[in-house]
């Protein structure tokens, strides 16, 4: 048992630095693109908390093209019987979600050099999508702080700061919330355009 620990924590510190060193190469190239991108998300960090909407997190997830995401989900929950989508989909308590975009997954996938989700470990990948979730419904106002950075605690139990500009300083790699406020019936979604990793 604990040589399986082991290779999961080995396999979890080398995923997180070959995409950390590949993601920190890439963030240092910026373009007016970005830097208008950059003005929008600030403009939204700055809303009050929307209300509740009628779809759920999974559901949202379904409809906005969050296939990658989903497809994590639907692999922890074939594999490990976790019932991560059950939670999202029907579970009465409210979560904030960090969603990483498909083009997230597949710069993961491409610094690992695999083709999809599948082909990874599914305690890791379960691990991965844990962090990055937090317990109760938090707005862009309360994820974002004014000054300083703003500490939070996932439900993998592992923690991530964001700064005032939305960045976020995650154990493994950075990322930055590029859409704020998705309101969902059960918690608030935040599109990231990176997956954030757990482990160093």
């Amino acid at each position: 048992m604990k040589n399986k620990i082991l290779k999961l924590a080995t396999g979890l510190k080398v995923v997180a630095l070959v995409v950390f060193s590949s993601f920190n190469l890439s963030s240092c190239s910026t373009d007016e693109a970005s830097t208008n991108e950059t003005a929008n998300v600030s403009a939204s960090l700055e809303r009050r908390t929307p209300a509740k909407g009628t779809t759920s997190i999974a559901g949202i997830a379904s409809n906005a093209g969050f296939n990658e995401l989903v497809s994590a989900l639907v692999y922890v929950d074939s594999e490990l019987n976790t019932g991560l989508v059950n939670l999202f989909a029907n579970g009465k308590d409210q979560y904030t979600v960090f969603a990483p975009t498909d083009q997230a997954f597949q710069n993961l996938y491409a610094a690992l050099k695999v083709n999809s989700i599948t082909e990874l470990p599914a305690p890791l990948v379960r691990d991965v999508l844990l962090y990055h979730v937090t317990e109760g419904r938090r707005a862009a106002n309360s994820v974002v702080p004014k000054n300083g950075n703003r500490t939070i605690t996932t439900l993998l139990g592992s923690q991530f700061s964001v700064t005032p500009k939305g960045s976020i300083n995650a154990i493994g790699n950075t990322a930055n919330i590029t859409t704020a406020n998705i309101s969902a019936s059960n918690g608030i979604i935040h599109v990231i355009d990176t997956v954030l990793l757990p482990l160093k």
